[in-house]
């Protein structure tokens, strides 16, 4: 007989082509999406006691997909902080910008994006149960009752409106609430309808930014009605941010929703992921194209330094770069994978930046530190006056 063929040469013995398989097979994966918070609390809470607060507290913070309510709520804080203020950083005047206003900005918009996010889950369950980035969600469990869920959404989104109407204004409070209605009443039912539901759910994320900027506009305003709040030609910065986070969403979902494209598929989810995946691409670069325009404008605008736009460049083009790669591989050979990422850094950066060179706070910044008054046109002509006397 035959002496037997040795054994193939183990991957062991071979190093350097295991790393080599590991970088390739890296370079070709679909987007591996981090933790779902809202999961991973639905994971703690089902280990503690049932009727228990170790339960309630983790289950209700599921509801609120806790991730979503920080982005939103940073949103608001970011485009109140923005508003141009010049006693800003005054250390003997009274700041126009309250922390008291900055206090319930902050509290009602949580309340009312846990609102949101706890009437969505209510809608979906069965939904839910289809898909893995979901199916373990508190309602899927029954880890709470529909009816505990429903009291709780209702009573945030009560306690969030009340908050922003008596602590801010009227008009951050009906927008608070619009935000509820808007996410919870079109664009949840929608999903399951038209693609159009991405481009309400991008309209729900332009609102928070809206809702800082009215919150400190409100503080100087003469009348205070809606109005004075939003329209003009002072409030084009608003606007602005709203449309810096309206577009922002396009590139972040369509890179985020392409690796689970089959998922939306079998649980009925109308995405264009998988009902139009060429249309996906082209989307997410569209409005990735949009920041260029939006960064000029706020520095048009007054809202920050003009050397915004020269640093905020890197970070844009990152994004167009990785939308472009997105588009022409249609997410394939891990495109998905660099789009999502780039577009996680991408909101933090340009928002850390407009908030480093906001217009004028350098110079004033500057003026403080060598003990030179910062005074506003007012404080001048009163002082003239009073010499001429």
């Amino acid at each position: 007989p035959s002496s037997p063929s040795p054994p193939p040469p183990s991957t062991q013995d071979l190093p350097h082509r295991r790393r080599q398989a590991t970088r390739r097979a890296a370079a070709t994966a679909d987007l591996v999406l981090p933790p779902n918070t809202s999961s991973t609390l639905s994971t703690t809470a089902s280990e503690a006691p049932p009727n228990s607060l170790r339960r309630l507290i983790p289950v209700l913070l599921s509801l609120s997909k806790p991730r979503l309510s920080i982005l939103v709520v940073l949103t608001a804080c970011a485009s109140y902080s923005l508003y141009p203020v010049p006693e800003l950083l005054s250390a003997t005047a009274t700041p126009s910008l309250s922390p008291l206003t900055l206090l319930f900005l902050t509290t009602g918009t949580t309340l009312c994006a846990a609102s949101a996010n706890a009437f969505n889950m209510l809608y979906e369950p069965k939904w839910d149960a289809m898909m893995s980035r979901t199916r373990n969600r508190p309602l899927v469990r029954g880890l709470i009752s529909t009816r505990g869920a429903a009291v709780f959404a209702i009573l945030a989104g009560l306690a969030g409106t009340a908050a922003l109407y008596y602590g801010v204004n009227p008009t951050v409070s009906f927008l608070g609430a619009l935000n509820i209605v808007l996410y919870a009443g079109a664009y949840t039912p929608l999903k399951r309808v038209s693609v159009v539901n991405t481009w309400i759910g991008a309209i729900v994320g332009g609102i928070p930014p809206l809702m800082g900027w009215a919150a400190a506009a409100g503080q100087s305003a003469t009348h205070g009605d809606w109005k004075e709040l939003l329209l003009g030609e002072q409030n084009f910065g608003g606007w602005l941010l709203a449309g810096l986070l309206f577009a922002w969403q396009f590139p972040h979902f369509m890179s985020l929703s392409w690796p689970i494209r089959e998922e939306y598929k079998n649980a009925g989810y109308k995405m264009l992921c998988w009902v139009n995946p060429a249309r996906n691409g082209r989307v997410a670069l569209r409005y990735s194209l949009l920041f260029f325009p939006i960064c000029i404008g706020l520095c048009y605008t007054g809202i920050t330094e003009w050397s915004f736009t020269v640093a905020s460049a890197p970070v844009n083009i990152w994004l167009v770069k990785e939308a472009v790669r997105f588009w022409k591989l249609e997410g394939h050979k891990g495109s998905a994978r660099g789009l999502f990422w780039a577009s996680v850094w991408h909101l933090p950066v340009v928002m850390i930046l407009a908030m480093v060179e906001k217009k004028g706070m350098w110079q004033r910044v500057w003026r403080a530190a060598i003990g030179q008054p910062d005074l506003d046109g007012d404080e001048e002509d009163w002082l003239e006056e009073d010499e001429e006397e």
